[in-house]
């Protein structure tokens, strides 16, 4: 194979070949492929599309190109949840937790955050002593141990997609929804799940704009998922304003721990909720008004915070900041 005759192929719009595509993500990230080449690749992909058969093969070849996390030596099903991030977006501080306290462990890997938003991890940070880098083993035992566990992700997790986001990133590619959704797709295939809840987000305080661009990019998605054999469901939702009152790592943290004692405001208490229940359904635990029931009453014991609270102390946390967040850092001016 010759990387001039995959670019002229794709150029001229027609279908990439399984092959082609690994051989392409393989020699791009071993550096045999130099960045102009794969910058053209990137372009022609980004005008000319690809179908549902090249993009599932994208995202396999990114996912195979560093570690596969397997969780099933110790959890019976995962499941995983990713959001397209927004401002005020602190969903997974309750939603794991949440879903943990209704018996069904979680084991996820996070990012951090782009632009001006700030990440899970970033968010988790506040709290003095928390602990996001893992080992393998050390991620998978909590899983095992505690039922919850919420790490960064491994170095190592599908390097090709890093390798290919950052020429994306200067390229002008980073808006072609095949890329986007493989990118998203090839970390969470990579990470060992079971089934996936996906939030994207659409509006003014969101990377896909309208709700066609939304929900092309979540079909591409689920399709993707199913077409690995996971179980799938999409959100849309609303990112026109800030979800819930506050935006700041440790205020969003503050306004989490709120939510997890039955308070919050009450969009992203309702948010968390559906998000949680998805996932219930997803772990076979009962149709949505039955894993909605569950969700509320998980707040409403204190199960859900406990949870939380459960995980920050097993990643060093300090507790005490959970159960008091006035000793959160905070900024005066």
């Amino acid at each position: 194979m010759h990387i001039l005759d995959i670019i002229a192929k794709k150029r001229d719009g027609e279908s990439l070949t399984a092959s082609e595509i690994a051989w392409f993500v393989q020699n791009f990230a071993n550096g045999s492929i130099p960045d102009y080449q794969a910058a053209a690749l990137l372009m022609a992909i980004t005008i000319r599309g690809m179908n549902r058969e090249e993009t599932m093969h994208l995202t396999l070849s990114m996912a195979n190109s560093g570690d596969l996390i397997d969780l099933s030596d110790v959890l019976e099903f995962a499941v995983d949840k990713h959001s397209s991030g927004g401002v005020g977006d602190k969903t997974s501080l309750v939603v794991i937790p949440l879903v943990a306290a209704c018996g069904v462990p979680v084991a996820k890997m996070s990012g951090r955050g782009l632009g001006h938003t700030g990440g899970t991890l970033d968010k988790l940070e506040s709290i003095s002593g928390f602990k996001v880098e893992l080992t393998r083993e050390q991620f998978k035992q909590q899983a095992k141990d505690k039922g919850i566990v919420l790490a960064g992700q491994s170095a190592n997790l599908a390097p090709a997609d890093k390798a290919i986001y950052a020429l994306r990133d200067v390229t002008g590619t980073v808006s072609s929804l095949p890329l986007i959704a493989s990118s998203i797709m090839s970390k969470k295939l990579a990470a060992g799940a079971d089934a996936i809840v996906l939030d994207v987000k659409v509006g003014k305080g969101a990377f896909m704009a309208d709700i066609d661009s939304a929900t092309q990019l979540a079909e591409i998605m689920v399709n993707i998922g199913v077409d690995s054999g996971k179980k799938m469901v999409a959100l849309i939702s609303d990112m026109n304003q800030p979800l819930g009152r506050s935006a700041g790592l440790a205020l969003e943290v503050k306004e989490a721990i709120e939510t997890l004692h039955n308070g919050g405001p009450k969009d992203f208490r309702e948010h968390c909720l559906v998000t949680a229940a998805h996932m219930l359904r997803l772990a076979d635990k009962g149709e949505m008004k039955e894993t909605r029931s569950m969700s509320e009453l998980a707040l409403i014991d204190g199960s859900a915070f406990d949870m939380f609270r459960t995980m920050i102390e097993a990643q060093g946390g300090d507790v005490s900041q959970v159960d008091d967040p006035s000793k959160l850092p905070s900024v005066s001016i």
